[in-house]
């Protein structure tokens, strides 16, 4: 019986699949904290595979509620919430869905081209951050090209995991040939 004065929000099914996918990136993303990196700033990015798959299912808006509430989230629990590593991770993660909100309108793009325009994104947005608020010393322009190149490389990798499981979970929805790559446009 509901207390006079207190309202019941209720969950709709994609507010339960936003927590449920934001909490999968969470996991991917706390896991891969783990992983030692070759550089600083260099990760591979495998919580943005949901990401691309989520927004290859189910939209954009889907999508850019995972990805933030993946940065928010999980900063909270690692512990970095305000530093220096939540900036460059929040300024990364709001470029990356940006990036997927303009390609997903144009035509053809799939996940593998979402992926890397995402990791690009992200990666030129952290560098930005970090050379304007944390080292802003111009021998860091000599290290662009290769955390570029590693978000490219990253992205393309994660964009072909991304469409192989949008293709399964499209297949297994639909009973289509899980061979066939989908194109990114989800039922609106």
């Amino acid at each position: 019986m509901r207390e006079p004065g207190h309202t019941v929000v209720q969950s709709t099914r994609e507010d339960v699949r936003i927590a449920y996918l934001a909490a999968l990136a969470i996991v991917i993303h706390i896991a891969e904290t783990a992983l030692p990196s070759p550089l600083p700033g260099i990760k591979p990015g495998l919580a943005n595979i949901v990401t691309v798959v989520v927004l290859c299912r189910f939209g954009w808006r889907a999508a850019a509620w995972v990805g933030l509430l993946r940065v928010l989230v999980g900063s909270l629990l690692v512990g970095t919430f305000l530093s220096p590593t939540f900036f460059l991770s929040a300024a990364g993660a709001l470029a990356a869905v940006l990036a997927l909100g303009l390609s997903d309108r144009l035509p053809g793009v799939g996940p593998i081209g979402h992926s890397v325009l995402a990791s690009l994104a992200h990666m030129a947005a952290q560098f930005a951050v970090a050379y304007q608020l944390f080292v802003p010393h111009p021998a860091m322009l000599r290290l662009l090209p290769v955390l570029m190149s590693a978000a490219l490389a990253f992205g393309l990798v994660n964009g072909l995991i991304a469409a192989r499981m949008s293709a399964v979970a499209h297949a297994r929805s639909t009973a289509a040939d899980p061979d066939e790559l989908p194109t990114c446009a989800p039922q609106r």
